[in-house]
C-alpha cells in the first residue's frame, strides 16, 4: 500500500474534504447538519482554529481552516470532529455490526470514510481560487443553480462582508413580476488586491467587493 504523507505548516491554511462512507446521504437531514455545526464549535473551543470557508453537501464536506502560530495538528482536530459527529448519531459505545472486518478492527463506524484530503494553501490566488471552490461547489453537484441558494456555505458570511457580490456566478435576476429569470454568466476572475494572509480581511476596504459575475439579461 503506497504511503501518504500530509504536509503539516504552523499556522498555515488549509483545505480539506471529508466524504461520509459510501457516499451516504447524511447531511442532507437538517438536523444532521445541526450535530456537525455542534461538534465544529466544540473542536474550536477545545483546539481553537479559523474557519475561512465552508460548505456542507449530502455527502461531503469541504472546509478551508487557519490554524494558529505555532501549530500544525489540523489532523488531530478533524479526528475529533469525526469522533464528535458519529458518537452524536451513534452513541458513544455503538459500533455497527454491518462493516467490514478493517473497519471492526480500528472501531470504525459506518459514518465517515476512513481517511480526508488536505491541501495546504500557498498565497492568495490559491486561497481566492479555492473559496471559489467551495462556494461554487453545490451548483457544480446540480443541487442548486446559483451559489447563494444554498443554505449550508460560507458564501452567504463572505456576503455579508461585503467580499463577494450576492450575484457571483448568478444565473438568475427579479423580473418586475418579482420572479427570477435566466440570465447569462462568467466565472470569476483573480482581484490583486485580495488579502494574502487571513487576518487581513478584517482591514480591506469594504467599499470594493468580488463583483465577478458579469450577467447579462438573456
Amino acid at each position: 500500500m503506497p504511503q501518504y504523507r500530509r504536509f503539516y505548516v504552523p499556522g498555515g491554511t488549509y483545505f480539506f474534504t471529508l466524504v461520509t462512507y459510501e457516499r451516504q446521504p447524511l447531511f442532507s437531514q437538517p438536523e444532521n447538519v445541526s450535530l456537525l455545526r455542534q461538534a465544529v464549535a466544540t473542536v474550536k473551543s477545545e483546539m481553537p482554529f479559523t474557519i475561512v470557508g465552508a460548505v456542507v453537501l449530502p455527502d461531503h464536506l469541504h472546509f478551508i481552516w487557519t490554524l494558529p502560530n505555532g501549530d500544525s495538528n489540523y489532523s488531530k482536530r478533524v479526528g475529533r470532529l469525526k469522533v464528535l459527529f458519529t458518537q452524536s448519531l451513534r452513541g458513544k459505545n455503538a459500533l455497527p455490526n454491518d462493516v467490514s472486518i478493517s473497519r471492526q478492527k480500528h472501531r470504525e463506524s459506518n459514518i465517515w470514510h476512513r481517511r480526508f484530503w488536505e491541501h495546504t494553501i500557498q498565497g492568495y490566488q490559491e486561497l481566492e481560487a479555492y473559496l471559489n471552490y467551495i462556494h461554487y461547489n453545490p451548483v457544480k453537484h446540480g443541487l442548486v443553480t446559483c451559489p447563494h441558494l444554498w443554505e449550508y456555505s460560507s458564501f452567504h458570511s463572505w456576503v455579508k462582508k461585503e467580499i463577494y457580490s450576492p450575484r457571483w456566478c448568478c444565473i438568475c435576476t427579479p423580473s418586475s413580476g418579482g420572479q427570477w429569470s435566466i440570465v447569462r454568466w462568467a466565472m470569476p476572475t483573480l482581484h490583486p488586491w485580495f488579502p494574502t494572509k487571513i487576518h487581513q480581511m478584517r482591514s480591506l476596504p469594504m467599499g470594493e467587493k468580488i463583483n465577478v459575475c458579469q450577467c447579462t439579461p438573456s
